[in-house]
């Protein structure tokens, strides 16, 4: 008898924990389980709460330690105190004697208290570029505004139209945390405190992350991939730049074109990578998706159900195997 009743307990506590689980997750994502999206007037149009721009988490107080600190920002601080002239070493991304020395010597040399500590402040003073003058702009064309990032150049130009405003250098991701490619549009404009998003920042509609155009402390990085995938540009470019253009420009990033795997069935109100792949074969098979966004909006169910009515398939809207078949992703 005590054996069947603590089997009855155990079962009601197991049935506890799945419906308190349950009853968190449609609290927390809604009935379907899905990302929280917000659709306003128009239904093909998306706003989401993306995540902070990881530029900002990427900047680690560096001293010497033991063991070592090791990583891409010891690389990094190790090239600049070496095109300054204060470190000597192998550019080895370890926080060793040699670049504990360099650090200390720096901070001799611009009166900072020598103790080895590399803050913000510290970058901030690493930070004194060559000054730079901009040609003037002539007054803007009329037009429609448009931002092309061509990530393998490492460019950024501005158009009206199709006529070349200016083109400004600039700084794209690293290999690991690469810039996303696809087309976008500016989501927010703001005046940055400084820091890693030097003074200014442009905030883009990327679905699966808190991707933007930012000034930086780190000059001298412009011309590289040296980022969390923002697009860092020179502080008084990015200045200019954000005085040219609007909250809604478009913003293209050109580069290699999206590629991956579709691991699950996709529908209107869907997002991520994995939906701009879909739009990129919707595109390529002249269906029209709308823009590379990562968003299966109205224009992307539109062109599945054209789609599926020419291939004979029941017009749901939906990409689930047989869709996936047709468009050459199976």
């Amino acid at each position: 008898m005590p054996s069947r009743i603590v089997r009855r307990a155990l079962v009601f506590l197991v049935i506890s924990v799945v419906a308190a689980s349950t009853l968190l997750l449609i609290v927390s994502t809604g009935k379907s389980g899905k990302f929280p999206v917000s659709v306003e007037a128009n239904p093909g149009s998306y706003q989401i709460t993306v995540p902070k721009c990881e530029c900002s988490s990427t900047y680690r107080s560096l001293c010497l330690t033991h063991p070592h600190l090791r990583g891409h920002d010891v690389a990094e601080l190790q090239e600049r105190l070496l095109s300054l002239g204060f470190f000597r070493g192998k550019v080895d991304g370890v926080f060793g004697v040699s670049t504990d020395s360099a650090v200390r010597e720096f901070q001799k040399a611009v009166s900072m208290e020598p103790t080895g500590l590399v803050t913000d402040s510290v970058w901030l003073r690493m930070a004194t570029g060559p000054s730079r003058t901009l040609p003037a702009i002539a007054e803007l064309p009329k037009g429609v505004r448009k931002i092309v990032v061509d990530v393998n150049r490492l460019v950024l130009t501005l158009y009206v139209g199709d006529e070349v405003i200016k083109k400004y250098p600039i700084a794209i991701g690293k290999w690991h945390t690469p810039t996303p490619i696809g087309e976008f549009v500016i989501l927010s404009k703001d005046y940055a405190p400084g820091g890693a998003f030097g003074s200014r920042w442009m905030g883009l509609n990327v679905p699966w992350g808190g991707y933007g155009i930012h000034g930086t402390n780190k000059p001298w990085s412009i011309g590289s991939a040296a980022s969390a995938g923002c697009i860092r540009m020179f502080n008084e470019d990015v200045e200019e730049l954000f005085e040219l253009v609007t909250v809604k420009t478009l913003v293209e990033i050109i580069g290699e074109e999206p590629e991956g795997d579709i691991t699950r069935t996709l529908e209107i109100g869907d997002m991520g990578h994995d939906v701009q792949v879909l739009q990129l074969h919707l595109r390529r098979g002249a269906f029209d998706a709308g823009p590379l966004d990562g968003r299966f909006g109205v224009r992307v169910e539109s062109a599945v159900r054209e789609m599926q009515k020419l291939y004979g398939l029941p017009p749901t809207g939906r990409v689930s195997v047989n869709e996936l078949y047709l468009l050459g992703l199976r």
